[in-house]
């Protein structure tokens, strides 16, 4: 079996990682890919540091169990399966899923911190970073934790200010310059997309000859 092909996606939160995923992942079939996402590997909120205000800081490195994320990796590298309980962003009446990643030729590993943890970034075999404008950023940002996580508008403002920026600035844009692809995501990414997907697929048929 051939080694999988690991690409690590990053940027800011609210830069479109998500949907620019969403997007390569359909113009590949079920069995060429699999999204490992940072989102899975958040530690329980009791393990969760608080700021001066004693709310949960999710902006931090310490917040996820890089180590057991890494372990994971290394397995699917190694050709192993792995299984992993669905992170439910603390929704006491949501059931977590049993996830299964198989280790399929291409691995794409997702997060806000997957360039900053080393035992990570060495896996890794191609970097992209995904980017966008501030403003737009924050925008995203308000639509997806009041829709998906029910928090307020005051609340995420608040996130975004204390949380959020400070964890960009220090421990996310410093590694942008370290990708092999930085992708603008102000309005639409089709052409970088396409190059990205061309590639993977040489890379799926070379492991295939």
């Amino acid at each position: 079996m051939q080694t999988p092909f690991i690409i690590g996606v990053s940027g800011g939160s609210g830069s479109g990682k998500t949907y620019f995923l969403t997007q390569l992942l359909k113009a590949f079939g079920e069995q060429e890919i699999c999204l490992v996402s940072q989102d899975h590997y958040y530690r329980p909120i009791q393990e969760q540091l608080l700021d001066e205000n004693g709310l949960e800081n999710f902006d931090l490195p310490e917040s996820i169990d890089y180590q057991q994320y890494a372990t994971d990796l290394r397995a699917l590298q190694g050709g192993r399966e792995v299984k992993k309980l669905e992170y439910t962003f603390n929704k006491p009446d949501k059931i977590p899923a049993l996830l299964t990643f198989s280790p399929f030729p291409i691995i794409l590993v997702e997060g806000i911190f997957v360039f900053y943890y080393k035992e990570i970034a060495e896996l890794i075999d191609l970097k992209i970073f995904i980017e966008a404008k501030d403003h737009i950023r924050i925008k995203r940002r308000i639509i997806r934790d009041n829709q998906e996580r029910g928090y307020d508008l005051n609340d995420v403002l608040y996130r975004y200010e204390n949380h959020v920026m400070p964890a960009y600035e220090r421990y996310i844009e410093p590694y942008k310059n370290e990708a092999d692809f930085i992708i603008p995501n102000n309005q639409q990414f089709d052409v970088a997309l396409e190059v990205i997907c061309s590639f993977l697929k040489q890379k799926i048929n070379t492991k295939n000859i």
